[in-house]
């Protein structure tokens, strides 16, 4: 699989991961506040939420999901009240002033507000403040009392169990923005899920497809110490609770951008007018573009002892496989059916248009993109192995197990059901995302004769034992200790071999 280049420079800090580091002064500090402030934030945090409860219940009473009603004088009364409510609750949160810059448009003006980088669920008060409708799972209502706070803004749910519901969230996204400001705005964070706000990850277009003016909000928290960031790979919901709540002020802005409408081309392309939003956003916030999605982040963090060491070139084919509708219903069923078709060609390599039939696809500018990753000779063919390992780990990133275990079954040897030293290594080349491995010291610390080849039971009791493998044993191009494991004895004279 050919290693690109053009997304590395621009993927920079994982923004899925926030590991919070304190001095022992901010731990003391913490420590205090944990026995003296927090109790005292919590209980009143706790009290007002349940205050505005009631007032949420009782105006959402009666009301459709689907139509939009004048709004009567007293439901306008339980707004102001509920815009009170949580404003003390925020107050009480330690968020004792946000600064508001810029103005925002009116819902008859601009339907929808793109909001970045999003972080955090305190990214939450700017929702309390203007009671813009959100899109959220279906799930969310569920929730004891914060549920019927968000029903009464009146989101647009996600059903995600609903294979279609992508397409429905859309049209029902285009449906209010199109009724020239009768529904209230809707604020759509992009990005799709929560980062670190080291740089802003790919738009998704929802937002973008009714092809209408869009305003921009920006998002900032200035605290030098950052307790809000809540991401897939870091604190727990309830430790963000605890360290916000134990900060004696917690800072936030909140800016409105000048309306962004877009131009024809970029009505006619919504990744086009995403992309020009989130420069627009980037360039307010002084931060770095990051060529990531929220489809990327399982990908960046996959562990295990072969999880990925290089997913440049991975995450730009789990782009291409997701633009082109692969990802949906190809299950482990599909991968069982596709590995034994591949199995019958015994190495066989195809051309574009075997590849499009493998695949019962049309040939399409996509389609050419994937397969040129695979056409490592430059040859126009390729091994349809390749493509079905690497979109097994592309798609089942937290499964590496199950995509060696796939990928054995497909270079196996009927006799024995051994593979090759330099088949072994191709498999983990691709699935690593790296270069040129070398695996003399697996081969050389295996017990037994060294035939070189290799079980997938001899492998996986192996990986049991050499959890570290990829630092300890495996030696790829420009691995960080290449000059030194190349060998069975390290640069020191010490054994790798992690048993002695």
């Amino acid at each position: 699989m050919k290693t690109s280049n053009t997304r590395t420079s621009r993927v920079g800090r994982n923004p899925f991961v926030h590991e919070p580091k304190f001095t022992m002064t901010e731990k003391i500090k913490i420590g205090l506040m944990s026995v003296t402030v927090f109790p005292v934030r919590l209980l009143l945090v706790s009290f007002f939420m349940l205050l505005a409860w009631p007032f949420a219940f009782t105006a959402s009473l009666g009301r459709s999901e689907f139509v939009i009603e004048p709004q009567s004088w007293w439901r306008r009364f339980i707004d102001i009240c509920l815009r009170v409510i949580m404003r003390a609750m925020w107050f009480c949160g330690g968020f004792h002033w946000i600064k508001v810059k810029g103005e925002r448009a009116a819902p008859s003006e601009v339907p929808i507000l793109t909001v970045a980088p999003h972080s955090t669920y305190f990214d939450a008060i700017p929702v309390t403040m203007t009671m813009c409708s959100i899109v959220t799972k279906l799930e969310s209502r569920s929730i004891p009392v914060w549920g019927t706070l968000i029903s009464y803004i009146r989101p647009v749910f996600v059903f995600r169990s609903d294979q279609d519901s992508r397409r429905k969230t859309v049209e029902e996204i285009k449906r209010r923005a199109q009724s020239e400001g009768k529904w209230p705005q809707i604020m759509i964070f992009p990005e799709g899920t929560c980062t670190n706000r080291s740089g802003l990850i790919l738009f998704k277009a929802g937002a973008f497809i009714p092809a209408l003016p869009v305003q921009p909000v920006i998002l900032r928290y200035p605290n030098k110490l950052d307790t809000v960031s809540w991401t897939w790979q870091g604190p727990g919901a309830f430790k963000i609770l605890w360290l916000t709540l134990c900060q004696p002020h917690n800072s936030m802005e909140i800016e409105y951008l000048p309306i962004y409408t877009p131009s024809n081309e970029e009505k006619e392309n919504p990744a086009l007018f995403a992309n020009n939003v989130r420069e627009l956003m980037a360039k307010a916030l002084e931060l770095p573009l990051t060529d990531l999605s929220f489809d990327d982040r399982e990908i960046i963090l996959s562990k295990g002892p072969l999880c990925i060491h290089n997913y440049s070139s991975l995450l730009e084919f789990n782009q291409l496989v997701c633009r082109l509708g692969l990802k949906v219903g190809t299950t482990d069923s599909v991968f069982e059916e596709q590995a034994r078709r591949a199995r019958k060609l015994q190495g066989d390599r195809l051309g574009l248009e075997g590849f499009a039939q493998f695949l019962n696809l049309q040939i399409t500018d996509m389609l050419r993109q994937i397969y040129s990753f695979f056409d490592e000779h430059g040859d126009g063919l390729i091994d349809i192995r390749h493509y079905i390992i690497a979109l097994s780990t592309v798609l089942r990133p937290k499964k590496s197990m199950e995509t060696l275990k796939l990928a054995f079954k497909m270079y196996e040897s009927e006799e024995d059901g051994t593979i090759l030293e330099k088949e072994l290594a191709v498999i983990l080349e691709i699935m690593l995302g790296v270069k040129e491995m070398e695996l003399s010291v697996l081969f050389l610390t295996l017990n037994g004769p060294n035939t070189g080849k290799i079980t997938y039971d001899q492998l996986r009791g192996y990986l049991k034992q050499h959890p570290l493998i990829t630092q300890d044993v495996l030696v790829f191009k420009d691995h960080p200790r290449k000059l030194c494991i190349c060998r069975p004895r390290s640069c020191n004279g010490q054994n790798h071999n992690k048993d002695d």
